[in-house]
């Protein structure tokens, strides 16, 4: 029994009934509880106050009030009882069973709040280096939409018809998708602009973003992840270049690389591109090429012919010069390298977009997805194929072909299985445990099943540079999946 409870009068006022009846009891009172029993015992005289002037219907009333505050004041106690238990009592006990208390109301106030407002549980931002898939930091489902432009003014009208509205509603688990791989392609060329730096071996620098792409996207076979071999073409090189198992390149300052990578969801994939460069000389380049790129994407739309839109991008790019070592150069746009539509599990789909006037007529329409990439070069604007081969891919079109070497019929089998006609590089056999295979896969190559991809150079000791976007075209307006703050 302690000092405070020995006195009917405590601190200079009147005792309670809580505070007597727990005197009798030999049980201490935290400060809390008299605090809680003084407001009952206020509460419970105003009642009675008032009854006396409003008759027995006000009476009755102010009992209740007292009832239901004492019935709350005995679930407090309760629950301090409880935690009484564990942790002692008297006046230290006391204390930490307020403190107790206290923190349980914080929680529960943060949870009922949180489901209030439909929060979503589990992590809300990506690690350094980024490791949880984006789907987890959307829990709904619902991915971020990219950017959207209106098409010219003779197609503004689908902006308010009802009818292509529903239309774009009824597409929006399929866009959805590509979306969450446009989310998973700006987390991780965020995360390559941090360790893109010069010294760093090519070989791991793609495997680094390979890895990043197959944990945000969370890979699973042919439902989820890499679209094609990262290409990091160097300089003169303009694309197509991956570094094989071996290669030891290393990325140096006065290099210009382009960054290619791609990811798809069952099949949707999004194709982005971008040109690192450390060297401020290279900037007119860069800058020249990613103007021309959101040129094109700025003139395409429904029912726009590809051809106009190649004119637009020559028009822009041919309009930048750049000074190398007292050298004026005018970039010229690579005229036998194009922007391309894109199919389900098919990165070429069909349609080539130049970047060059006088290709063809061909028309864009609704319902497509295009990569619109643009090239620059100090060179020729004419590359050719050369270097070791690195990327491949099935035959879209191919039919049944008779193999008689057993071992490129087991590479097809690895071929169909991991990849289907999606590109793959020769890193990503030797990742999957292939070994020796080589013969087979020139067999294979040779019977027209898998296509090679070598890589694509312009006059040697020039530079080259690349932007790329991916953008749908629906029914109402064209969405620029991968755009990004930094492109």
């Amino acid at each position: 029994m302690t000092a405070a409870a020995e006195e009917p009068v405590q601190n200079g006022h009147e005792a309670t009934e809580e505070e007597l009846a727990a005197e009798v009891e030999g049980v201490s009172l935290s400060a809390s509880q008299k605090k809680k029993a003084k407001k009952k015992a206020a509460a419970a005289r105003k009642a009675a106050g008032a009854g006396g002037e409003a008759g027995g219907g006000a009476e009755e009333s102010g009992a209740a009030q007292a009832e239901q505050a004492a019935a709350q004041q005995e679930n407090g106690d309760d629950e301090g009882d409880d935690e009484g238990d564990e942790v002692g009592e008297g006046p230290e006990g006391a204390a930490k069973k307020k403190k107790k208390k206290s923190k349980k109301k914080k929680g529960g106030s943060r949870a009922s709040n949180g489901a209030a407002n439909g929060a979503a549980v589990g992590p809300q931002s990506q690690t350094d280096p980024p490791t949880i898939p984006v789907k987890q930091l959307f829990t709904r489902g619902i991915f971020p939409e990219g950017e959207w432009q209106s098409y010219k003014d003779d197609q503004r009208w689908r902006e308010t018809s009802a009818e292509k509205r529903e239309v774009e509603r009824l597409e929006f688990d399929m866009i959805n998708e590509v979306r969450q791989a446009a989310e998973v392609h700006r987390q991780v060329r965020k995360y390559i602009r941090t360790i893109a730096k010069p010294g760093i071996l090519m070989a791991d620098l793609c495997e680094k973003l390979e890895d990043a792409v197959r944990q945000l996207i969370d890979a699973r076979g042919l439902e989820a992840g890499i679209a094609f071999p990262t290409g990091c073409s160097l300089n003169w090189v303009a694309a197509h270049w991956t570094p094989n198992s071996g290669d030891k390149t290393v990325l140096q300052y006065d290099d210009v690389m382009k960054l290619d990578f791609g990811t798809h969801i069952n099949g949707r994939i999004c194709d982005s591109a971008f040109t690192v460069a450390f060297n401020p000389r290279y900037d007119p380049l860069l800058a020249a090429v990613k103007d021309a790129t959101n040129t094109g994407v700025r003139e395409a739309g429904v029912d726009v012919r590809v051809c106009d839109v190649g004119a637009a991008i020559q028009e822009v790019m041919e309009s930048y010069e750049v000074e190398l070592d007292g050298k004026t150069y005018q970039v010229k746009s690579i005229r036998n390298l194009n922007g391309h539509s894109i199919g389900p599990y098919r990165i070429h789909g069909g349609k080539s977009v130049p970047i060059v006037k006088g290709g063809e007529a061909t028309k864009m329409e609704e319902g497509e997805f295009f990569a619109i990439e643009t090239f620059g070069s100090t060179g020729k604007g004419y590359v050719r194929e050369d270097l070791e081969v690195s990327h491949y891919a099935k035959n879209f079109d191919v039919g049944h072909v008779p193999l008689r070497l057993p071992r490129a019929k087991q590479l097809l089998a690895t071929i169909d299985r991991n990849f289907g006609t999606l590109a793959f590089c020769r890193r990503y056999l030797d990742r999957l445990g292939e070994e020796k295979y080589l013969m087979a896969l020139k067999n294979l190559c040779d019977a027209g099943i898998v296509d090679p991809y070598p890589p694509l150079c312009d006059t040697k000791g020039c530079y080259t540079a690349q932007f790329e976007h991916t953008f749908y075209l629906h029914p109402t307006r064209k969405e620029v999946l991968s755009r990004g703050e930094d492109y």
